[in-house]
């Protein structure tokens, strides 16, 4: 799978999202960060919900983004929502170099992203593994990151993870960490700003004296052991490449 177009990198900050079927959300904050290779994608409703019915409703994927011309397809190695038979692709359309209009192959919905301009620089990202079969990723753009941190098993298929919700475990079903925020632009270093985890935002990812550009040299098995609100036994492991249930050739 080729490189993503540089012109992609960086973080895109959803403004606008209409459907054929009436939505218009303009109050969403959705982030997604793009390295050359892996993306990871964060979506929530604003204000933040803290109960679990609405933190079903959350969403935020990542793995490893491929483009073709105008389509771009996001291949989904882990998924905060459960599967749902839809393949995640798009047309994309540059209306600037910082304004980016996406529509579905149907027409059925049309989204407007602007990148953040702290995002731009440093582009950085690896993927993470564990021994109870979670995975995850860390990803810089500029001043900003995102992580993410999966299941240790993928969901069964279902219209949505509130219909899962239903007579589930509620515990086990939200146990999915997708946490951004800003290094240097933070409150503190490592802030996180918004997180799929109830309580999360305003805690830190990393200890303040890590540096964003020493992360590729200084990333420990220490610091993967501890990484994360909810670190597997064992910790992380860095991975070369995400495992999907329906394998994408890298």
């Amino acid at each position: 799978m080729n490189a993503v177009p540089e012109h992609y990198l960086g973080v895109w900050q959803r403004t606008l999202l209409t459907t054929t079927g009436g939505v218009h959300d303009t109050s969403t904050a959705v982030y997604w960060l793009q390295t050359a290779r892996l993306f990871a994608d964060l979506r929530i409703p604003q204000p933040a919900p803290q109960d679990a019915a609405g933190r079903a409703l959350q969403a935020g994927f990542a793995g490893i983004t491929a483009i073709d011309g105008e389509i771009c397809q996001w291949h989904r190695a882990i998924d905060f929502q459960p599967p749902n038979g839809r393949d995640d692709i798009g047309r994309m359309r540059f209306e600037r170099a910082d304004y980016l209009l996406e529509d579905g192959l149907d027409g059925s919905y049309h989204e407007v992203w602007e990148r953040l301009p702290e995002s731009l620089g440093r582009n950085w990202g690896t993927w993470l593994a564990a021994e109870d079969g979670r995975q995850g990723c860390l990803l810089l753009a500029g001043d900003c990151f995102l992580f993410a941190a999966g299941r240790p098993q993928a969901l069964p298929p279902a219209e949505s993870l509130s219909a899962l919700l239903e007579g589930g475990d509620a515990e086990a079903l939200l146990a999915f960490e997708l946490s951004f925020g800003r290094h240097q632009g933070g409150r503190t270093p490592w802030a996180i700003e918004l997180s799929t985890l109830a309580g999360r935002a305003g805690q830190a990812l990393l200890p303040a004296t890590l540096a964003p550009d020493a992360l590729d040299a200084d990333l420990s098995p220490a610091l993967l052991a501890e990484l994360g609100a909810l670190p597997p036994p064992g910790g992380w492991q860095r991975s070369e490449t995400p495992v999907f249930a329906e394998e994408v050739t890298p």
